[in-house]
């Protein structure tokens, strides 16, 4: 599969079949992020892959609440991954200050999309989270307070093999040469 087909295939999954996932395929997952670039090479992530089921519908529950219900589908996930996002090197800090650009959230992103992006090619699905109770997840699995916990993902295999269509800005929307219109 080239980049591209690889791209228009990763969806985020929200529906999976109860079958547990090979760890040689979260491994491959785990390699392609480690792959990821980052700034001054910091690589601020760990990753905690949660395939115990007691543990991970601990954590699930931490990813919906009364008032807000919509992200119940982690329930069904085989695996929940909590990314952990560490401080920047010395080097990529400073950089942090003098640029103001926060690097490690910019490089968690960008591993996190290789990981996804490896579980397609591994017939996995995904769905990157952003809203869950950090404080709760942190409890769960003894993650120390100065650490943070700024992305799940739930992985899988999709219920569903069809791919959705992208519903996408048209390129002449998003792209421009040489300057910024005004």
């Amino acid at each position: 599969m080239n980049f591209l087909e690889l791209a228009k295939k990763r969806q985020s999954v929200r529906e999976y079949l109860e079958k547990p996932i090979e760890r040689e395929k979260i491994e491959h997952c785990l390699e392609a992020a480690q792959l990821a670039p980052s700034a001054c090479n910091s690589q601020p992530w760990k990753f905690i892959i949660l395939d115990d089921k007691k543990i991970r519908k601990a954590v699930a529950e931490e990813t919906f609440g009364k008032i807000f219900s919509f992200n119940h589908f982690t329930m069904q996930a085989p695996v929940l991954v909590v990314i952990i996002t560490e401080k920047s090197s010395k080097k990529a800090q400073i950089g942090e200050v003098l640029k103001n650009k926060t690097y490690n959230l910019i490089d968690i992103g960008i591993a996190t999309e290789h990981f996804c992006l490896q579980a397609v090619e591994e017939g996995l699905g995904t769905c990157i989270l952003g809203w869950f109770d950090e404080k709760g997840i942190k409890k769960i699995l003894n993650i120390p307070k100065n650490k943070q916990v700024n992305l799940l993902i739930t992985l899988g295999y999709p219920a569903k093999n069809e791919i959705r269509e992208k519903k996408r800005k048209n390129l002449d929307e998003i792209r421009y040469y040489n300057n910024y219109p005004h």
